[in-house]
């Protein structure tokens, strides 16, 4: 009889889940490009995602979790969350896969230097020390020395920090929201921001039969990929859900390579993981924090 699967393996196997919606989601966007603008993209992104977490709400009877008290913050987050997105599915199209995924990675970068304003966390020496360390990371990817600042590498900056904004307001909404309301309100306002800038020239052009799948894809992607991340981390530390995340970047380099010539850059890498490594002292310095804190209690 076969001994069970340790708590770790069964982590990485959710994480490698996630990793593997992100890339399909990526390769999605820049297929659908060529028949539908972000804006529509969204649309359609978020029309799924409500079917399906408002069909969750139903056959779980749990719709009454759905609370209006905090609206106001839903909206900014994913006001957010939608500029972000959006931006983030414009340099899928013209910046190399890796170099986008590479700025995915500085999120934790902009939330460590907001939280003190935002979450009232205070920034100590070591997070200080991890951003800067995170910031030349940022300099060896993009080389603005070398090959300028292009609309692409500046979308991918400024979608990071709007995925940055949506982290701080979502970790402040997970304090008196339940989960099923938050992707609620997400899915239903991403879906009326997505009517809104599709359709503001009253001309939404429709997925065809060579885009519905990746239309489904991307509308699947991100609450897979989110769902996976949450069961990893129920199962095991940060400290052992980050390593895997970031196999990401090896991974979408050598498919922007093999399908879209993308050539493998090894600034990209270096940078990359540096980046990585100011998230993982972020992350230790947090789980070293908490586990003083509870052995103070």
């Amino acid at each position: 009889m076969a001994a069970p699967l340790s708590n770790t393996i069964k982590a990485a196997m959710w994480m490698m889940g996630a990793v593997v919606s992100f890339s399909a989601m990526a390769v999605a966007g820049r297929e659908m490009s060529f028949q539908l603008d972000t804006f529509e993209i969204m649309l359609y992104r978020s029309l799924i995602g409500f079917i399906i977490v408002g069909s969750f709400g139903v056959a779980t009877r749990k719709i009454p979790q759905i609370k209006t008290a905090r609206i106001g913050l839903h909206f900014w987050r994913n006001l957010f969350h939608f500029i972000g997105q959006n931006l983030w599915f414009f340099a899928v199209t013209v910046i190399p896969l890796a170099h986008l995924f590479a700025f995915e990675f500085s999120v934790p970068i902009w939330v460590t230097l907001a939280a003190p304003f935002l979450l009232s966390e205070k920034l100590s020496t070591l997070r200080v020390t991890a951003v800067f360390i995170g910031f030349t990371g940022i300099l060896m990817v993009t080389r603005p020395w070398a090959a300028g600042l292009s609309i692409g590498i500046i979308a991918a900056a400024f979608s990071a920090i709007c995925f940055a904004a949506t982290s701080i307001a979502t970790k402040n909404l997970t304090r008196t929201e339940p989960i099923l309301s938050i992707l609620f309100w997400m899915t239903l306002l991403q879906l009326i921001f997505g009517l809104i800038g599709a359709g503001y020239d009253f001309d939404i052009a429709l997925p065809t039969f060579d885009t519905i799948h990746w239309v489904i894809i991307v509308g699947l992607g991100g609450l897979l990929a989110h769902s996976c991340i949450t069961k990893a981390l129920t199962l095991a530390p940060a400290t052992v859900v980050l390593p895997v995340d970031f196999t990401r970047l090896p991974i979408i380099a050598t498919i922007g390579m093999l399908f879209y010539n993308e050539p493998l850059d090894i600034w990209v890498i270096l940078g990359a993981i540096i980046i990585f490594g100011s998230n993982y002292i972020n992350i230790w310095a947090e789980t070293r924090k908490k586990r003083v804190e509870t052995a103070r209690k």
